[in-house]
């Protein structure tokens, strides 16, 4: 019995994954949604019909996912932030400035 559930997911995963990139203008992040979407997807699809396909697509599911994001952490500037604006850097704090951390 196949139900409609992980296609509605899948199409939910993909205009969620467009509306979190309008609205943050964050290709990261939407893609972390789409691709955390897709592979509940893929895990409700497996839930439904159990079958070696089935096990195999959600496998493959989890594997793009997982490579996909180690790309993307790797990718990612240094720092994992935008500087500042007028090139402005913060001041850091010292070894024995405790009271700061």
């Amino acid at each position: 019995m196949t139900t409609p559930l992980p296609s509605v997911v899948t199409a939910a995963a993909l205009l969620t994954g467009l509306v979190t990139l309008a609205t943050t203008r964050s290709w990261r992040r939407a893609l972390r949604v789409l691709l955390d979407l897709l592979t509940a997807a893929g895990l409700l699809r497996l839930a439904g019909d159990q079958g070696w396909t089935q096990l195999a697509g959600a496998a493959a599911i989890v594997a793009l996912r997982t490579a996909l994001w180690r790309v993307v952490v790797l990718t990612a500037p240094a720092g994992g932030a935008r500087r500042p604006a007028g090139g402005q850097h913060r001041a850091r704090c010292g070894a024995d400035d405790h009271a700061l951390r």
